[in-house]
């Protein structure tokens, strides 16, 4: 896949098979769009674009950016795009300017003049340009104009799936991992550097990895303890995972703190990744840390018989 994080650098193609949006998650609804553009790039010789954006537009022009959680940093969806298979992975760096382009503008210098669009392919709820004005029929009623064809995946085809962006970060905000990760079609994961705690766990025999994420405004789930699969250098082992602020040992700062089974290596200034797989149960304050360790060991059997 040839990733271009300017349009500057970008040679406008013949046969463009193209889709556009922020695509957060990169979920099963986004990958029926993805699948049917590179449907269509097959069938017609063409090439299958993605255009996306960064910073996500709601980093830009929204009041409340600073509150703004992700489900995929942009590495991520880089991976996704990949795994996918798209040709051409277009990141147009998202600014107020751009932000001001309108639909008209959108089309004929991007679209047109960088890409060579011949074909457009879009979700039913698909808008574009400022104030979002551009939409489907728009394209429909000017498409001939700009000389390439537009298709819409219809609502009936998303909807039957009933698969959002927005459903996703609600069900991992209330411990429904389950529900996100199907709807994902992937666990959720969550990436970041190994750094020091407290070190408390190596003394009660569950020795933790504490997680810095690589970006903030990444979604970390509701706080509790989660069955979880680690990924080090290739290596993926089995664990548990606890998301909270530690309330038996008074503790007041969130943290991520992975427990690996059969691993022991010291991995301080690396990096791991978690993917979520089942949540256990929220996250509670004991009467002491033997009253802890005992639950973390009931935590760990329960692991097990998942695994098993």
């Amino acid at each position: 896949m040839n990733i271009y994080h300017s349009l500057d650098s970008f040679d406008k193609l013949e046969n463009g098979v193209v889709t556009s949006g922020t695509f957060d998650g990169v979920h099963l609804g986004h990958q029926k769009i993805l699948s049917r553009l590179i449907e269509i790039s097959e069938q017609s010789g063409g090439e299958s674009v993605v255009l996306t954006f960064w910073p996500h537009p709601r980093m830009v022009v929204s009041e409340d950016s600073q509150a703004l959680q992700l489900l995929s940093t942009i590495d991520e969806k880089i991976e996704m795009f990949s795994k996918l298979g798209i040709h051409h992975l277009a990141i147009i760096p998202f600014t107020r300017a751009f932000s001001e382009l309108s639909s008209d503008e959108f089309i004929q210098q991007i679209l047109v003049d960088k890409i060579g669009t011949r074909k457009l392919v879009i979700g039913y709820d698909h808008r574009f340009g400022r104030n979002r004005e551009g939409s489907f029929e728009f394209l429909q009623n000017n498409g001939s104009k700009f000389g390439f064809e537009v298709e819409e995946i219809s609502r009936a085809d998303i909807e039957h799936m009933a698969i959002s962006s927005s459903r996703i970060r609600k069900s991992l905000v209330t411990g429904h991992i389950h529900e996100a990760n199907e709807l994902l079609g992937r666990p959720y994961t969550l990436a970041g550097t190994v750094v020091k705690g407290k070190q408390l766990g190596r003394t009660i025999g569950f020795p933790t990895a504490n997680l810095h994420l690589h970006e903030s405004y990444k979604l970390v789930p509701m706080n509790g303890v989660y069955i979880i699969h680690a990924v080090h250098n290739g290596n993926r082992y089995k664990g548990m995972l606890n998301i909270g602020v530690r309330p038996t040992l008074d503790g007041t700062m969130r943290t991520i703190e992975a427990h690996l089974f059969d691993f022991d290596q010291e991995i301080y200034g690396e990096d791991l990744q978690l993917e979520l797989l089942h949540y256990q149960r929220p996250e509670q304050k004991f009467d002491g840390l033997d009253m802890l360790v005992k639950q973390i060991n009931v935590d760990k059997e329960n692991t097990l018989r998942y695994f098993s």
